[in-house]
């Protein structure tokens, strides 16, 4: 295994490789700052995890360290982009718990490489995921009310990434989301994400997976017209509008043969319609 120098380890996936914008032209130019340096810190964090040089100590004593340094400050340029959020929890009033939540999902992606069921994935997303949408709401003064369809939309997005992602996260990280009782149902095996294409079992299992994102979605759905600022819930909306394209995408593509994405126009025309959608309803 190399050794690799430093703290962090930059992978080059920045804002535009994910699913959903980031700090878009859609919120208000003084929040933007504060989600780029969230977006830093959670990119930063997340490429530890996934750096197949390191070994599983050595990814949780780094994120340990992010933690530590986002709860008590630090001086240590290795953990800036932490000393930069705990400075926008400052301005923000926002909780520490919001960047704490990402480091526990990623220090167990260090160590756990298998997902149990639903509820065990599920239970992952809250803690990777859905603190992303939380972040945003409380910058934003939403309605906390309101953090349980943020929830279902950011753990929909993450299962969708993960489906996205299933064959090559296993063939980097032997790291498998796909929930194992089903994959035991279904009479398939983490052996067929190494395939060229998704064996009829395998299909049922990313179906199903599919299936509980929809039950998140119907929550999801009604967050951007219940959100108060009509700038986040625009954004939201957009995200709402690409989450849906994905899914019929996945129903219709297979995740194991190919990478599955909108691309620019898809993305574009999901966005489009998805604020549209928004203001004429």
């Amino acid at each position: 295994m190399s050794v690799v120098v430093g703290i962090e380890t930059p992978s080059g996936k920045g804002a535009g490789d994910e699913n959903f914008p980031v700090g878009s032209w859609l919120l208000p130019r003084p929040l933007r700052p504060h989600v780029a340096t969230y977006y830093a810190f959670a990119r930063a964090i997340d490429d530890i995890a996934d750096n197949p040089a390191l070994s599983a100590d050595d990814k949780v004593r780094r994120l340990e360290g992010f933690a530590q340094a986002l709860v008590n400050g630090s001086s240590d340029p290795d953990y800036a982009k932490a000393e930069a959020l705990r400075g926008t929890l400052a301005a923000t009033g926002i909780s520490a718990r919001h960047g704490l939540d990402l480091i526990s999902a990623f220090k167990q992606d260090a160590v756990k490489h298998r997902t149990a069921d639903w509820n065990d994935l599920i239970d992952y997303c809250l803690r990777s995921a859905a603190p992303v949408g939380r972040f945003l709401c409380d910058l934003h003064g939403e309605d906390q009310a309101l953090l349980p369809l943020s929830d279902a939309l950011c753990n929909a997005l993450q299962v969708i990434n993960h489906l996205q992602d299933c064959a090559k996260d296993y063939a980097a990280l032997n790291r498998v989301y796909l929930p194992d009782d089903w994959m035991t149902a279904a009479g398939t095996s983490v052996d067929d994400l190494t395939k060229t294409a998704a064996t009829p079992g395998m299909r049922r299992v990313l179906d199903q997976c599919l299936d509980g994102t929809e039950r998140l979605m119907m929550d999801a759905r009604r967050l951007p017209k219940a959100m108060r600022h009509k700038s986040l819930a625009a954004e939201t909306a957009v995200i709402v509008s690409v989450a849906d394209a994905l899914m019929v995408k996945l129903r219709r593509q297979d995740p194991i043969a190919m990478r599955v994405a909108l691309g620019p126009f898809g993305f574009a025309f999901s966005a489009v319609s998805g604020v549209l959608r928004l203001w004429l309803s």
